[in-house]
């Protein structure tokens, strides 16, 4: 954990109806001082949307050689890299050649971040999955936070839902192809 880093706890209970995912879970997530609440919140969320076994927060901001939130196997090696933010091409381009999937969620301009990799070498780029969150709902999700925090998030038919601490809000998810 980063000195001077502020931990927020979170008690959720995970229903992705589309890919047939029900958990409940706690995270004590880790807030870096040059972390945003907007890009915090997202990785929680991209957590909870690639829950699976072996999922774990990565070094995130502090490292070069982990990403935000990372899959491993039983061996120990990297499944799914799992990018937030705008993370830079030749972060995608290191995490598509050692993981076997690579997803980016964004809380930021989806187009801005994809005009950042045009004309950049990246690994498999095609199969990458970039996916964002309407500004609103991640206003909404930033203004409901606090360290300690209960939610609910459910995802059907490419809607999400969210219900933290009390303060409901949905969007869609949706998907950007680079290139």
């Amino acid at each position: 954990m980063a000195a001077g880093a502020t931990i927020h706890t979170f008690d959720i209970d995970v229903a992705e109806v589309d890919r047939g995912v029900y958990d409940s879970i706690t995270l004590r997530v880790a807030r870096h001082p040059s972390e945003t609440d907007a890009y915090m919140v997202t990785r929680v969320l991209a957590y909870c949307l690639e829950l699976e076994e072996g999922i774990a927060f990565g070094g995130g901001i502090s490292s070069t050689e982990e990403p935000a939130v990372l899959v491993r196997d039983a061996t120990g090696s990297v499944t799914a890299w799992i990018e937030v933010g705008a993370p830079d091409a030749a972060r995608l381009h290191f995490g598509s050649k050692l993981a076997g999937r690579v997803a980016v969620y964004t809380h930021r301009d989806p187009t801005k971040v994809l005009a950042a990799w045009e004309g950049k070498t990246i690994h498999r780029s095609g199969d990458i999955v970039v996916r964002s969150f309407e500004p609103a709902f991640i206003d909404t999700a930033v203004a409901a936070l606090a360290r300690r925090n209960t939610a609910t998030v459910s995802v059907t038919e490419g809607q999400l839902y969210l219900d933290l601490n009390g303060v409901s809000a949905s969007t869609g998810v949706h998907e950007h192809a680079i290139g």
